[in-house]
């Protein structure tokens, strides 16, 4: 018989194990993700519907939320949206559709990473951990009164996960925001998409090949940059990405 996964009584009880919320319909699935993990030194909890998941979400302690985006009640994209309004906890997206146009929106709007439903345990725990290291990270280093980082008129601060350009401030993913970040720390130096990816993510597997190349498209819109002309984030083709100040 399959283990039950923790009761929401549990899951506020004090606990030195990693938390983590399933948002998923599929009971089945969850059963089995909870029993997988539960071993694994992870506390698992579910929401079996948009809304619920949303709740969740924002107003539990969590180290990552599993994502589905099939959901009845609200879609895994709005969840997201609106998880990520309140919230900056690691979310990994799972989903039975593989088109890459899902996978680029999800990333666009803030997963942090995006999984197959026919993934294999081993992965779902690779996954897992490197999104939870990346969130245990970025709470680490908001707390180490690291210097605001300026480039031109754009101030990125790493204390308050703020970035701001000229006077207006800029609403970015939790991905886009680590990227940014990592990129006006070299400002002037070029950094390779592999060094970029296991800087943000420390990921030690393959991962989604456009990935890096998404996040950096959404960081440009929202800078008003023209890969063309670049102001902000020049390519080196073949090489990487560099931070530029527009002002020399």
């Amino acid at each position: 018989m399959n283990k039950p996964l923790s009761t929401a009584a549990s899951a506020n009880a004090p606990s030195a194990r990693t938390r983590v919320l399933v948002i998923d319909d599929d009971k089945k699935l969850c059963r089995l993700i909870g029993d997988y993990l539960a071993p694994m030194g992870y506390e698992v909890a579910v929401a079996y519907t948009g809304p619920d998941g949303v709740e969740r979400a924002t107003t539990e302690p969590w180290h990552a939320v599993i994502l589905d985006l099939m959901l009845p009640g609200l879609d895994g994209f709005e969840v997201l949206k609106r998880i990520r309004a309140k919230s900056d906890v690691p979310v990994l997206m799972l989903t039975a559709r593989g088109e890459e146009a899902d996978r680029i929106v999800g990333l666009e709007i803030g997963a942090d990473d995006y999984l197959p439903k026919t993934f294999s345990t081993r992965e779902l725990l690779a996954r897992l951990r490197a999104v939870t290291r990346r969130g245990s990270r970025r709470k680490s280093e908001s707390t180490e009164g690291e210097a605001e980082l300026v480039v031109g008129q754009l101030r990125v601060n790493p204390n308050t996960r703020t970035a701001v350009l000229g006077d207006e401030a800029l609403t970015l993913t939790p991905v886009e925001f680590d990227l940014l970040a990592s990129l006006a720390r070299a400002r002037g130096r070029v950094k390779t998409r592999e060094s970029l990816l296991e800087e943000i993510r420390e990921r030690d597997y393959d991962v989604f090949d456009r990935s890096i190349d998404v996040h950096i498209s959404g960081l440009r819109k929202k800078l008003g940059d023209d890969p063309k002309t670049p102001r902000y984030i020049r390519t080196l083709r073949s090489a990487g990405y560099m931070l530029i100040n527009p002002d020399e």
